[in-house]
């Protein structure tokens, strides 16, 4: 017990740590590191947690994944951070008055946060024993059964985003021989091959 309350001071105190130095460096590369770090010491709690496969979904996923794809995208795009901040003053009247919104609504919320009587009864026993069922199959029946429709949800609003993201980045250029599917879907043989009949001893 001693070495995994140690664990997991060390690997609560190594996330928080690195959370706030992805919103404190001044350079993005930095941040983006700084975020991997997160992911992999949250990724240890999930260990510690036993749940293993969200602790390998953390790694795969968004260290794998999302995180080196922040990181090459800030790496491409060579942004001139010096100028962007340039209008930091200008812009943080409205900044700070968001943020006040923000805050407020979050205020309201945890206000008016009422436990649920049923809370007790699911925190006792939200799944089954693990030692009845593995910890991927008690995590798979309560998504594709109890919050089905909420991961559907999910996924829509990630197809949504994606499809955003992809005409937002979309940029037509003049010159450019583009790929038009359905030219290529209605072309017959008759139109690209042409068949010659060569007589016997004249040809090439």
């Amino acid at each position: 017990m001693i070495i995994q309350a140690l664990a997991f001071y060390l690997f609560a105190a190594v996330a928080v740590a690195s959370g706030a130095m992805v919103i404190s460096a001044r350079n993005p590369v930095h941040s983006v590191l700084y975020l991997i770090l997160t992911f992999f010491n949250a990724a240890g709690l999930f260990v510690l947690l036993g749940a293993e496969f969200l602790a390998m979904i953390m790694v795969v996923v968004y260290v794998g994944a999302v995180a080196v794809l922040f990181l090459f995208v800030v790496m491409m795009l060579d942004i001139n951070f010096a100028e962007m901040r340039s209008g930091f003053l200008q812009y943080l009247p409205i900044g700070a008055a968001i943020g006040l919104v923000l805050l407020a609504e979050l205020v309201l919320i945890f206000g008016s946060w009422v436990i649920s009587s049923e809370a007790t009864a699911v925190a006792v026993s939200p799944t089954p024993p693990l030692s009845e069922m593995s910890n991927t199959e008690a995590l798979g029946r309560l998504i594709y059964t109890d919050f089905i429709y909420l991961f559907q949800a999910a996924g829509l609003v990630l197809l949504v985003a994606m499809i955003g993201a992809i005409v937002l980045t979309l940029r037509r250029r003049d010159g450019v021989k583009r790929q038009v599917i359905s030219n290529q879907l209605d072309r017959r043989a008759a139109d690209v091959i042409e068949v010659k009949k060569v007589p016997t001893g004249s040809g090439a």
